[in-house]
């Protein structure tokens, strides 16, 4: 049976980090081809993008690591093993073999590596098998539809994430207005003063209290305090929207 290929696809646009780049690309010298997918020269999402990789590739599967992120020696092995493990046959499906994995990812935020809160282990969907890969789907929070079966590495993928308070702040007022807009075209009700208590207290119920968030000290703090200021300008902008839209058809009715 011939070697089994892995094309690492890595999305590199915005603000990115070099240096975490830089370590990104070391810690996947193993595979056995990295498409780097430069997004500020295109078009359109992060489902967009990834798909843009997977036409790319030529390998047996894609790995996606994004450019903040990289590979620990344990879960090198796990995928080398997974993946050789299976034959490049349809009847793998047959036999019960899983066509993606999804990872746990270690996250470490204003350089503390979260235990709490819901940031572990935070498992991502990004080892698929090329051929079951139907496509990613969703603007924001993408997702890959897949052919076959889903398993679960238990080796880490280590992702290094709000990096700065500013690279926090800044990160949520671009992407709040593109979750404001989704929100809205979903049709959401409309907000009224008391659905902001509701959206910051079952940020605050699940980060602080099920996930027991303040357990990682200062910065289980501030993210939870940070999760639920992010909760609120995403829907204070759905509210925004709301009545611009409102004011609109106001005005067009009156001129009618």
């Amino acid at each position: 049976m011939s070697k089994v290929k892995i094309s690492a696809i890595i999305l590199i646009g915005g603000n990115y980090d070099q240096k975490l780049l830089a370590k990104c690309l070391d810690s996947l010298s193993w595979v056995d081809e990295i498409i780097k997918v430069e997004t500020d020269n295109l078009k359109g999402g992060f489902s967009d993008w990834r798909n843009v990789g997977a036409e790319k590739a030529h390998g047996d599967w894609l790995f996606y690591v994004d450019s903040d992120e990289f590979v620990s020696l344990n879960l090198k092995l796990e995928i080398q093993k997974v993946t050789s493990a299976q034959s490049l046959v349809p009847s793998a499906y047959a036999g019960g073999a899983s066509s993606a994995y999804a990872v746990p990812r270690r996250n470490v935020l204003l350089g503390h590596e979260m235990h709490y809160g819901g940031w572990w282990p935070d498992y991502v969907l990004r080892l698929i098998r090329r051929d079951s890969l139907i496509g990613w789907k969703g603007e924001l929070h993408e997702q890959p539809k897949i052919k076959g079966k889903v398993g679960k590495l238990n080796s880490p993928l280590f992702h290094n994430s709000h990096r700065t308070l500013t690279e926090m702040i800044d990160k949520t007022n671009a992407w709040s207005e593109v979750e404001a807009e989704l929100l809205f075209k979903s049709g959401h009700p409309q907000m009224v003063w008391w659905r902001f208590f509701t959206v910051a207290g079952r940020e605050f119920w699940y980060r602080g209290i099920v996930k027991l968030g303040f357990l990682d000290g200062p910065i289980g703090i501030i993210e939870i305090i940070y999760q639920m200021y992010s909760r609120m300008i995403t829907y204070a902008k759905l509210w925004e929207i709301q009545n611009s839209k409102v004011k609109n058809q106001n005005y067009e009715s009156r001129n009618i």
